[in-house]
């Protein structure tokens, strides 16, 4: 088996505005996604008609900008946050 050191189980630092939504860091990517899901889901931010699309509210925004945007696009945006 693969050691476990690949960048999904290294722990990041994390911006404010991302600790905002999932909790204080560090993290792994892996928890940081996870998290990122429970957030959406938890206050309903897939769009009800195509679940590939995030509206995010205030709190997601200030990470991922306020416009809707997709579920590929989102994790390129929340790794702008991530150090």
């Amino acid at each position: 088996m693969a050691a476990k050191n690949n960048a999904l189980s290294k722990p990041v630092t994390l911006s404010s505005e991302l600790e905002n939504v999932v909790g204080k860091g560090p993290m792994t990517r892996a928890e940081v996604t996870s998290k990122v899901w429970e957030y959406i889901k938890a206050n309903d931010l897939q769009d009800s008609k195509d679940k590939r699309q995030i509206n995010p509210d205030d709190k997601l925004g200030a990470v991922i900008g306020k416009e809707q945007i997709s579920m590929f696009k989102m994790t390129a945006a929340v790794s702008k946050h991530l150090s």
